[in-house]
């Protein structure tokens, strides 16, 4: 069902108090959505402010609208946060990546 919400909004929203990792975040990004998250968890891992989404604090609800607003009102803006979104996904959070990091420690540690 969230899959479904996620491909046909044009704007994804995480208003939250306390988060984890945030798995909803990553499959946002990697959908192209822009964001509006709360700067909390792992949402601020996913999200750099003004690149590839808005982090707020969770109880700023005017700012929230306002950067809502933003998207919804320039395409342009959020077709840029879509595209650097995904390349965030497939530099950081894919499994490849993690192989690639895991080599390397190993790699690093051994004799």
């Amino acid at each position: 069902l969230v899959n479904i919400f996620q491909r046909i909004s044009n704007v994804i929203i995480q208003k939250s108090i306390k988060e984890g990792f945030g798995l909803t975040i990553t499959e946002a990004l990697w959908k192209e959505k822009p964001v509006v998250g709360s700067d909390v968890g792992g949402i601020s891992l996913q999200i750099k402010d003004g690149e590839n989404g808005f982090l707020l604090d969770p109880f700023d609800e005017k700012g929230f609208a306002d950067r809502i607003l933003q998207l919804l009102q320039d395409a342009d803006l959020s077709k840029r946060f879509g595209e650097k979104s995904k390349k965030k996904v497939i530099d950081n959070f894919l499994i490849t990546r993690l192989l690639i990091d895991y080599l390397d420690l190993l790699d690093n540690i051994s004799p």
